[in-house]
């Protein structure tokens, strides 16, 4: 209460302060992001080749496949064609989601989970002034006070929540391409109604997010800390909208700059991989931060509004 409410910018500086302030905590940090750098270097490869591959089938069934005549001046393919290298493009891409997948929910998430509670339950002790603990108290600490299976339980609720989400968007989506031409009138709603159902998805994952930290510095899980995430954010949703958008469009920035130099530069394309890997890393520590944080400044405003209607019932009381 005595910091008062950050906006936007605050947020962001007040979570990079506690990362440049405490040099220890970063390079802690780090230690705890190894496993997890690993893990995504892995997932990342695979994901690449997956694209390679499919792009190249994709190609040169085109050729293969594709025959073509001139009706009238317009050209023509062959329907059996497109659809064959449909069918197997849909099955060589198959096979690495399944795999990546796989790989996601056996070690990709417990490992990124492992590594959010280190950061958070360090970087609110920073917020909160105390003293950063020693290295071993800074790993074990955070698993002795929580544990791992309530936090686990709530990213799997954030997880599947996040999943269904993007499926029906998906579909919705490419209903709406089905149905409407993509020039004019009818594509322009779709971009707009598009547009709506992402940005009510990003503001959901800040309820996530939020659900994640709390499952981490209180004794909450599942759905209880996703409907405190909602009650404490309700008067944030703007700024917590503004700041998982920042979020997104770096990584989105980061895989699609991976993804150019895979399919331009193979010479160059693991150093580009794990330099991509490390920012994402570093951008996990300063995520996991600014969610805290905003938590935090949800709180005061949450405390607030409570302190302005008690003074308000007791300023009744006395006129009485």
């Amino acid at each position: 209460m005595a910091k008062g409410r950050l906006g936007f910018v605050g947020i962001l500086r007040e979570a990079l302060r506690i990362s440049t302030t405490s040099p220890r905590f970063l390079t802690l940090a780090f230690l705890t992001s190894f496993p997890l750098f690993c893990s995504l270097l892995l997932n990342e490869l695979l994901l690449q080749q997956t694209f390679l591959s499919t792009a190249h089938l994709a190609f040169r069934g085109l050729s293969e496949f594709s025959t073509s005549s001139d009706i009238g001046g317009f050209r023509t393919y062959s329907v059996l064609g497109s659809i064959c290298v449909l069918q197997r493009w849909v099955g060589e891409a198959s096979r690495g989601l399944v795999l990546m997948s796989a790989l996601y929910l056996a070690i990709v998430n417990p490992l990124d989970l492992l590594n959010s509670m280190m950061v958070v339950r360090n970087a609110s002790a920073i917020y909160a002034g105390e003293n950063l603990p020693n290295p071993r108290e800074f790993f074990v600490r955070p698993l002795k006070k929580i544990g791992f299976g309530g936090p686990l339980v709530t990213s799997m609720y954030s997880l599947v929540l996040s999943c269904l989400t993007l499926l029906v968007i998906v579909s919705f989506a490419s209903n709406l391409c089905g149905l409407s031409s993509p020039f004019g009138l009818g594509g322009l709603a779709i971009v707009l109604v598009f547009a709506a159902l992402f940005a009510k998805y990003m503001e959901w994952s800040v309820i996530w997010n939020t659900g994640i930290v709390i499952s981490i510095l209180e004794e909450k899980h599942g759905d209880i800390a996703l409907g405190v995430a909602a009650y404490v954010s309700r008067g944030s949703r703007r700024k917590g909208l503004a700041l998982m958008l920042v979020f997104f469009i770096c990584r989105f920035a980061l895989r699609l700059s991976c993804l150019y130099f895979a399919w331009h530069g193979k010479e160059c394309i693991l150093v580009a991989t794990v330099a991509q890997v490390c920012l994402v890393c570093l951008g996990n520590v300063v995520k996991w931060s600014v969610f805290m944080v905003y938590y935090c400044d949800c709180k005061k405003g949450l405390l607030e509004k409570k302190i302005d209607v008690e003074e308000g019932k007791a300023a009744q009381l006395m006129k009485r």
